[in-house]
């Protein structure tokens, strides 16, 4: 099974431009706190370099309806990424003031699912699996244990669809995808040569990785 790529954490526009030159899927800018946060007005700017043929996504640290949506405008999103342990209840709020898609984060801190997270499944338009970090919300690099969860994936997956995230690399990402069978991978740091600074080549062997073909 093959996998969509989203690069996330970009920083910098010639960044977003090589993620869309590769044939990624979707390109990430942080709001949340963090080595890789911008703002909306320049999350905006870096994204318009991976021009239209791929999906916008930002990814807040907030589950305020009103503070995600008036950022999705100013950085033009087609995905709003909730990544501050959000509720179906706040999928549903912040879905009243976006009309792209809404992804929810599970951030998992052992080798299971939280029980309390299926409801997210069929709320959310994707699920992130990430590993839950006491430093920071995402981008980590901390890699989540992948054969344990496949059950609880198996059980709890339903009209979602899954993007797993946490610590992924060229070297893993394959027997991730072979594990989970993800809808879409999304990598940060495991291509940067420093935090929010991505690195061409791990891109490129990265997005190789995870599709089966040969990098451009």
């Amino acid at each position: 099974m093959l996998a969509k790529v989203k690069f996330c954490g970009m920083t910098r526009p010639q960044d977003a431009a090589l993620a869309a030159e590769i044939g990624a899927s979707y390109v990430g800018v942080v709001f949340a706190d963090g080595p890789r946060r911008v703002d909306p007005p320049t999350g905006g700017r870096i994204l318009d370099a991976a021009g239209n043929g791929v999906k916008r996504v930002g990814v807040f640290g907030t589950n305020d309806p009103e503070e995600v949506s008036r950022a999705a405008a100013a950085a033009r999103l087609d995905v709003v990424q909730l990544h501050a342990d959000p509720s179906s209840a706040d999928v549903k709020a912040i879905r009243q003031k976006f009309r792209g898609e809404i992804w929810a984060a599970i951030r998992i801190a052992g080798t299971h699912i939280p029980g309390d997270a299926e409801l997210l499944f069929d709320t959310a338009d994707a699920i992130v699996l990430d590993a839950r970090s006491d430093k920071r919300l995402g981008g980590s690099g901390q890699a989540l244990p992948w054969n344990e969860l496949a059950a609880d994936l198996a059980r709890d997956r339903g009209s979602s669809a899954v993007v797993l995230a946490g610590g992924l690399k060229p070297g893993n990402v394959a027997g991730a995808i072979r594990t989970l069978g993800p809808d879409v991978v999304d990598v940060s740091s495991g291509v940067e040569s420093s935090p929010g600074i991505k690195d061409p080549w791990l891109m490129r062997e990265f997005y190789a990785a995870a599709t089966g073909q040969r990098a451009h």
